[in-house]
């Protein structure tokens, strides 16, 4: 049994190295269109189709399904340890977990808003033509600010939702894949609402969700990251290398000449998307997320200060998503405690009936007292 475990252990071991030194060889430039003119390089699937990339590809898919065989050998449960090994009780992680609404309301609204005034639908090379289009941009800063404040959060949900389905229409299928994580926040705020701090919580009770949605806010935004990190994979890497090689160029970050382990270009392309290929599909799937989060955090910075406020505007709300990611069990206990961090505490959601009782009690024995002290 001892024995057994060991070797369990030693091919997890193994697995996740192995995934550390493939971060460590990819660069952060997983949003090549934002800095060069995707126009000039349509999709080339015929070059996707080749010995190499298809192997690459398929390691990728033989590793998930290694991890997701791993991962249900040890019940769900991440090797990371999470907030309650550090000492957070279930009282102090439902107060954090209020919070998270208000956090991702803050990562969504910021691009929403710059990319909306910017004549931009949800990212940087996603330009509306001048006309009726520029009406989406003004509908992003709508939602903008509704998430930002918390006011007819779901409804902002919702329009969010057929934005990206509006873009289908406007901008095309690939530009919406790319950006379909705005779906999962979307999905996010649809069924947790935006918390205890907003003011629908204040002033709009009744749009509140019910307590049976919450539970799965956080794997709508998950799974909708997953997806886009891993169309992406596919949309800048896999099936658009000469995308890939153009940025290259302009940008040489191919830094394996310095490690004394040179590559030719496109094999760096490749490595690079199997990375972000690996990371979307274990994020979409609940592998070990909590790892995987960490893996992508260390590539998805390493240029930021080479392309500045473009790319930090722009993965301001993957940096949310992944920091929830970071913080949230998936399991039932924890679903618990999210639920009661939503509903409950000093803004906390009250039933009609319990708004009833609470408002008409007080008022009745003030008029009791008030008829005796008159008497």
């Amino acid at each position: 049994m001892t024995k057994h475990l060991r070797i369990k252990a030693g091919g997890v071991s193994i697995l996740l190295f192995a995934l550390a030194a493939m971060a460590g060889v990819q660069t952060a430039y997983a949003h090549e269109k934002w800095f060069t003119n995707a126009q000039d390089y349509p999709l080339r699937f015929d070059l996707m189709f080749r010995p190499v990339p298809l192997a690459f590809i398929g390691a990728v898919l033989i590793a998930t399904a290694v991890g997701a065989w791993l991962w249900r050998l040890r019940g769900g449960r991440d090797f990371v340890p999470g907030p309650k090994f550090f000492g957070a009780t279930p009282e102090r992680l439902a107060a954090l977990y209020s919070l998270v609404p208000l956090i991702l309301g803050i990562h969504i609204a910021v691009p929403l808003l710059v990319n909306g005034v910017q004549g931009k639908l949800f990212s940087p090379d996603v330009t509306l033509q001048p006309g009726f289009s520029n009406f989406l941009g003004l509908g992003e800063t709508f939602i903008a600010l509704a998430l930002f404040y918390g006011a007819f959060t779901r409804l902002a949900a919702l329009g969010l939702a057929a934005l990206w389905v509006v873009g289908l229409l406007v901008v095309g299928l690939q530009s919406m894949l790319d950006n379909i994580f705005y779906l999962g926040f979307a999905g996010f705020f649809f069924l947790a609402g935006r918390g205890p701090i907003s003011v629908d919580r204040l002033a709009l009770p009744r749009l509140e969700p019910p307590a049976h949605l919450m539970r799965y806010a956080v794997p709508a935004l998950r799974i909708g990251l997953g997806l886009s990190l891993t169309f992406v994979a596919f949309t800048e890497k896999f099936a658009n290398l000469p995308l890939a090689q153009a940025f290259l160029q302009e940008y040489p970050l191919n830094f394996t000449q310095a490690l004394g382990i040179p590559l030719p270009n496109e094999i760096f392309i490749l490595m690079a998307g199997s990375v972000e290929l690996l990371i979307g599909l274990w994020l979409a799937f609940g592998i070990f997320p909590r790892e995987i989060v960490l893996l992508a955090l260390v590539p998805i910075n390493l240029t930021l200060t080479i392309f500045n406020w473009t790319e930090l505007i722009g993965h301001l709300p993957i940096y949310g998503a992944m920091s929830v990611i970071l913080i949230y069990v998936f399991n039932q206990e924890t679903e618990a405690i999210w639920v009661k961090g939503l509903r409950e505490g000093p803004l906390g959601i009250h039933t009609p009936a319990t708004q009833s009782i609470g408002a008409q009690q007080p008022l009745a024995g003030t008029v009791r007292i008030a008829r005796e002290e008159g008497a």
